[in-house]
C-alpha cells in the first residue's frame, strides 16, 4: 500500500495492491501504473535510479 494524490480527482488516497495495473523497471526507476479510486489511471516512479551504478559494499 502507498498514498497517492490523484492528478484527476485531486484526492489523497491509499492505493492497495489490487489497484496496481503494472510494474516496470526502467532507466528512470520503477514505474508503478495503477488505477485511482476514481478510475483514473495514474503512474508513480519510485526506487533507485537504474542509470546510476549500484553501490558495492566494501570487502571485510
Amino acid at each position: 500500500m502507498f498514498v497517492h494524490t490523484c492528478s484527476a480527482c485531486h484526492r489523497r488516497e491509499l492505493i492497495f495492491p489490487s489497484q496496481v495495473l503494472a510494474v516496470d523497471n526502467t532507466e528512470h526507476g520503477i514505474v508503478v501504473r495503477f488505477a485511482c479510486w476514481c478510475d483514473a489511471e495514474q503512474t508513480l516512479v519510485t526506487g533507485v535510479d537504474a542509470s546510476r551504478p549500484a553501490a558495492v559494499p566494501a570487502a571485510a
